[in-house]
């Protein structure tokens, strides 16, 4: 080796490894963002990355609005496991003409930002960094459903599976499936060709379940219904069934085939996630599309309300220390629950909408609470999508909002053409004294939500505004948002105080 190779090798060295030492005395914040498919959690990250990267007007993002940031910038990806979030493909969709909604989250990923800042405190200032890497990890918020399979054998997962599928057998795909496994029995021989035809009819079940009712949550696994790089896999190869005494246990039986599989489904796949992923997060963000509950009926907002209860009770908060830390005994300190699409509404709505939320997410919030986790519930619009506007009506103004409603939308006889802006007076949520009506002794009772009298509201999807990325003087152009500065402030404000 040439000398000059030798010394050149020495400075990269040199160079990794003061980048590293830089590195670890950085403090990081690993902000979890979840929520179930079509929630918003796509357009939450890219909105939220693009603020800080631009320096976007968030006057309640205390550090920012003070002057106190001077810099944020992308990382190279921190996880060489952990596929990166696709930021700038979701800008480049949102920058089209017309403009796209960026595709949801199919699968974990992750950003690293780094923020240089100064404190406001002078005794932050000479103990620690002015720097800080929040690395924001995106994951789909069905795999948080699988995480209750823990507890479950195979036979009591079948058995809660089948009920599930026989109330909803009024769906084809719920029918076709129910149809092809009640005439198997667990204890004849295993064959592959029954189990993946099996398997594939049970995902089409899960598949229809979502599409038919989007504000529904469809029963798991959720890798069922967002496969990645499993699809195919004998990981995913196996379905409920009925399991007749030790069928599930007979060695070469059908019954023990699927059961094996299901077992190695939450080894190698549920634990691994709990394990390496969620477990480390420090805060998180849930974000719920309450309004698409509403819009499905009472009984909606309850199957909301129960899977919500499901997913938050995998939750392990509490207050860090430098000892959880030392140890790996990492907690979720703080967590915001958001209800999205906030300009869908008139603001003067707003608060309503957070009480709806808070009724939906009430026993969640008292169990992070008295964990020592800090709470708080919030309406937001990530990128906003419509502006406020009054429209004169024989009863008075009445308060409406104004945007271009996506091709194929539909209110009353009118179908949208994805072109023309319309203006809508989309209807008053329910008050908070009638929401609390749907509760009692505070706990959410789905028998009494679904038999709720609550008024019609119209809800449409909107396309996103038209965007620029850059004015013409080349400067960064803000976008509207609605609270996006008071989620950014609560999730990480603490961290550049």
């Amino acid at each position: 080796m040439r000398l000059l190779d030798l010394s050149d090798t020495t400075a990269d060295a040199v160079r990794s490894a003061g980048a590293f030492l830089s590195d670890l005395m950085t403090p990081s914040i690993r902000l979890g963002v979840t929520g179930f498919a079509r929630s918003g959690k796509t357009v939450f990250i890219t909105a939220l990355v693009r603020s800080l990267l631009a320096g976007g007007r968030l006057p309640f993002f205390a550090a920012l609005a003070d002057g106190r940031v001077t810099r944020a910038y992308l990382e190279p990806q921190p996880n060489d496991e952990l596929p990166r979030f696709a930021y700038e493909e979701h800008l480049r969709q949102l920058a089209q003409d017309p403009p796209l909604w960026p595709i949801s989250t199919r699968r974990i990923s992750q950003l690293r930002i780094s923020i240089e800042f100064v404190s406001a405190s002078a005794v932050r200032r000479l103990l620690r960094s002015g720097r800080v890497h929040l690395d924001i990890v995106d994951y789909p918020g069905e795999w948080l459903i699988d995480l209750s399979l823990l507890d479950l054998s195979f036979a009591d997962w079948s058995r809660q599976a089948i009920a599930k599928a026989t109330a909803a057998a009024a769906r084809p795909a719920a029918r076709d499936w129910l149809a092809y496994a009640a005439p198997l029995a667990a204890s004849q021989p295993a064959d592959e060709a029954t189990a993946q035809r099996g398997a594939e009819l049970y995902a089409g079940y899960l598949r229809e379940s979502r599409e038919a009712e989007p504000a529904r949550v469809a029963p798991g696994p959720g890798r069922f219904l967002w496969p990645g790089d499993l699809a195919g896999s004998p990981l995913l190869t196996f379905f409920p069934l009925s399991v007749d005494g030790d069928g599930d246990r007979r060695r070469g039986s059908l019954g023990a085939m699927l059961a094996r599989r299901f077992e190695s489904y939450k080894a190698l796949v549920v634990r691994p996630f709990f394990r390496q992923h969620f477990a480390r997060l420090d805060r998180q963000i849930v974000l719920i599309d309450a309004l698409s509950a509403l819009n499905g009926g009472p009984a909606a907002l309850a199957n909301q309300a129960e899977a919500l209860a499901a997913m938050l009770a995998c939750f392990r908060p509490g207050q860090n220390t430098w000892l959880s830390s030392v140890l790996g005994g990492r907690r979720i300190d703080r967590v915001l629950f958001a209800a999205t699409k906030a300009d869908h509404l008139h603001h003067s709505n707003h608060d309503r909408l957070e009480a709806l939320l808070g009724v939906l997410v009430e026993q969640a919030i008292a169990r992070t609470s008295s964990a020592g986790a800090e709470v708080a519930v919030l309406a937001l619009a990530a990128l906003r999508a419509t502006r406020e506007a009054e429209a004169s009506s024989s009863a008075g103004p009445l308060p409406c909002i104004v945007g271009v409603p996506m091709p194929g939308e539909r209110l009353g006889g009118r179908v949208f053409d994805g072109r023309s802006e319309t203006a809508l007076f989309p209807g008053d949520l329910p008050l908070a004294v009638e929401l609390a009506q749907l509760t009692r002794a505070g706990k959410v009772e789905p028998a009494r939500l679904a038999v709720a009298k609550v008024d019609p509201v119209s809800f449409l999807s909107f396309r996103p505004p038209r965007l620029a990325l850059a004015s013409a003087a080349g400067d960064a152009v803000a976008w509207p948002h609605i609270r996006l500065d008071r989620a950014i402030d609560y999730l990480i404000g603490d961290q550049l105080a």
